[in-house]
C-alpha cells in the first residue's frame, strides 16, 4: 500500500478505542491512519469469549470482535499500519509520528496504545490466558459460578477482586507472596473478614497447570519461607498485581498522572497539547473494560474533529 506523508489524524492503537476512533473519523471523512501495533487488537485478542459487550446477546470471541471492528473502519477509508511507531514528536507542528524509517505528519493525534496487566512472567500463565487465567476479575469472573478459584496479589486491587469473586465463585484463596497484605486497612478488612476468602501466606505460583482439555487444573506454588512446592487445585487464576499504561513513547513529552496514565481534561479527551487527545486505557485507571474504551474513542473522534474544524476555520 502507498501511504502519504500526512494524515488530518493518526491513531496510535488498536484496541476497541483506536479501532472506535478510527471508525468516528473515517466516517467524518478524515482518513485516517491507524498504526497497530505488534498486538494488533490489543488485550482482546488474548480473551477467549466476551459476554459484557452490547449487542452480543450469546457473547463473542475477543479475536472475532476485534476483526469485526477492524473490517469496520477499513470499511470507512482508514488505512493501516501493522507496525509500531518508534517514536512521537509531540512539539513539531506538524505532530511526527515514526515508524521504523518512515516519519509521517498529523494534525490531530489520537492516542489509544491502552493499559497491560502485570503478569507473574511465567509461560503457562500466557498459554492459559482465556482459558482458567485471567487479569481482569470483572470481565471473566461470571464464568466461574460455583468454582473454586484463586486470586494473585497483595494490594487494593488483589483485595477488591476477590471480594468481587465471592459473588460468582464458591471459594476464593488469595495468595500473597508475603506474611501480610499491603493493601489499605479497609480492603484488607473486607478480604480478611469475608466467610468465602481464605488467605494463603508467604506463596507464589511457579506453574499454571492445564487438564487435558487444555484448561486450567491448579497451580504449582512455591512457599517463600520453606522454599518447599506444592500443588493447588483451582478451576480459574486471577493475576491482580496490577497494571501499566503503555505510555513510554510519550514519557517527557506530555503530563502523566503518578502511575503513568495520560492526564486528559475531565469530561473530554483533550490533553494539555494542542492536537494530541487521549482515549480508553491509556487515561482510564477506573473502568478498564472494552465497552468505556469505545465509548472514549468516539469521543476522541468527535474531539480530534470539532479541533480540525476550529483550526481550519
Amino acid at each position: 500500500m502507498n501511504y502519504k506523508k500526512h494524515y488530518p489524524v493518526i491513531i496510535i492503537g488498536s484496541g476497541p478505542a483506536g479501532l472506535t476512533a478510527a471508525i468516528y473519523t473515517a466516517r467524518a471523512n478524515l482518513e485516517p491512519l491507524l498504526i497497530e501495533g505488534i498486538q494488533p487488537g490489543g488485550q482482546l485478542t488474548i480473551t477467549t469469549e466476551v459476554e459484557n459487550f452490547p449487542g452480543f446477546p450469546e457473547g463473542i470471541m475477543g479475536p472475532e470482535l476485534m476483526d469485526n471492528m477492524r473490517q469496520q473502519a477499513e470499511r470507512f477509508g482508514t488505512s493501516f499500519i501493522t507496525d509500531a511507531v518508534t517514536s512521537v514528536d509531540l512539539s513539531a507542528k506538524p505532530i511526527q509520528v515514526v515508524v521504523d524509517k518512515d516519519t509521517y505528519t498529523t494534525d490531530a493525534l489520537i492516542i489509544a496504545t491502552g493499559a497491560s496487566a502485570r503478569l507473574l512472567g511465567l509461560e503457562s500463565e500466557v498459554r492459559l490466558m482465556g482459558h482458567g487465567v485471567s487479569a481482569c476479575a470483572t470481565c471473566d469472573g461470571f464464568f466461574f459460578k460455583g468454582k473454586e478459584i484463586i486470586v494473585v496479589g497483595g494490594g487494593d486491587s488483589a483485595c477488591e477482586e476477590a471480594v468481587y469473586l465471592t459473588k460468582f465463585a464458591s471459594k476464593v484463596t488469595l495468595v500473597h507472596r508475603r506474611a501480610e497484605l499491603r493493601a489499605s486497612k479497609i480492603m484488607q478488612k473486607r478480604a480478611l473478614e469475608h466467610p468465602k476468602i481464605e488467605m494463603m501466606w508467604n506463596s507464589l505460583p511457579v506453574e499454571f497447570v492445564a487438564n487435558e482439555k487444555g484448561q486450567l487444573d491448579g497451580v504449582k506454588m512455591k512457599h517463600g519461607v520453606s522454599g518447599e512446592t506444592f500443588y493447588h487445585k483451582c478451576d480459574g487464576a486471577f493475576i491482580a498485581i496490577g497494571h501499566h499504561p503503555n505510555t513510554s513513547l510519550f514519557v517527557g513529552q506530555i503530563p502523566l498522572n503518578l502511575s503513568g496514565y495520560i492526564i486528559t481534561t475531565p469530561g473530554t479527551t483533550h490533553t494539555s497539547i494542542e492536537g494530541v487527545f487521549a482515549c480508553g486505557d491509556v487515561q482510564d485507571h477506573v473502568y478498564r473494560q472494552a465497552i468505556s474504551a469505545a465509548g472514549s474513542g468516539c469521543m476522541a473522534a468527535i474531539d480530534a474533529e470539532h479541533y480540525l474544524t476550529e483550526k481550519g476555520g
